[in-house]
């Protein structure tokens, strides 16, 4: 293993721990990486609570989802998520998965999340609403195969995040720190919209300030990171 591969799984796993204590994941929910030196294949745990996970638990995963290691290890049936936009999404390098509860009643009931902040303007200016019925009728709501994976690829398109019609959300990055960022703030975004919505209509910010608030600096990223990663 190389040391840049070392460093994706250590951090695939703090990743993990951020994401399970800020609350988007609980004892559900994923997050991968694409590997860093082979682009078809992604490093994702294998199926086990996002706060326990530990390296050994991180598998590599091929372009069609299957493990390339781990053998006779449970493995979570969303994989497909994972494998089916890093196929189409090249710009891609992080996948987050989650039922958080400050995005669930959005997806609960189809209602549009805008940028409300600062930081929510890397939500982007829109979020598509994935309906898995559209394509596959009635299910029992998980993405289990290449087809749901894909069609809920085709409706994230271009954007950095997805509702998931009574499910969740699919939340995208260029790079793990960046996820892991735009998952929490995504996060805080939704709660801050539902309160504001309380009070009145909601317009969310403009264009253009969403344009200029989505470009976080990397620095700004990593000062989170360090505080999100600190326990």
């Amino acid at each position: 293993m190389t040391d840049t591969e070392h460093k994706s799984r250590q951090e695939l796993v703090t990743a993990n721990h951020i994401l399970a204590r800020e609350g988007v994941m609980d004892a559900f929910g994923h997050v991968s990486v694409r590997h860093p030196a082979r682009a078809g294949h992604f490093l994702l745990s294998r199926s086990r609570a996002p706060e326990l996970v530990q390296p050994d638990d991180i598998l590599e995963y091929d372009a069609e989802a299957n493990a390339l290691d781990g053998a006779g290890q449970a493995q979570y049936i969303e994989r497909f998520i994972h494998s089916e936009i890093y196929r189409v999404r090249p710009d891609v390098v992080a996948i987050c998965h989650h039922h958080s509860p400050s995005v669930m009643p959005f997806s609960v009931a189809g209602v549009a999340l805008v940028p409300v902040y600062q930081h929510g303007a890397m939500i982007g200016r829109h979020v598509p609403l994935w309906d898995s019925r559209e394509a596959f009728g009635d299910t029992n709501m998980l993405v289990t195969n290449g087809a749901q994976g894909a069609s809920l690829a085709t409706a994230l398109g271009a954007h950095w995040m997805a509702l998931m019609r009574h499910h969740g959300a699919t939340v995208v990055g260029t790079s793990l720190r960046e996820l892991v960022f735009r998952s929490v703030v995504a996060c805080k975004n939704a709660d801050y919209q539902y309160r504001a919505m309380a009070l009145g209509p909601v317009a969310g910010l403009t264009e253009g300030e969403i344009e200029l608030a989505a470009k976080v600096p990397a620095a700004a990223i990593d000062r989170a990171w360090d505080l999100w990663a600190r326990a």
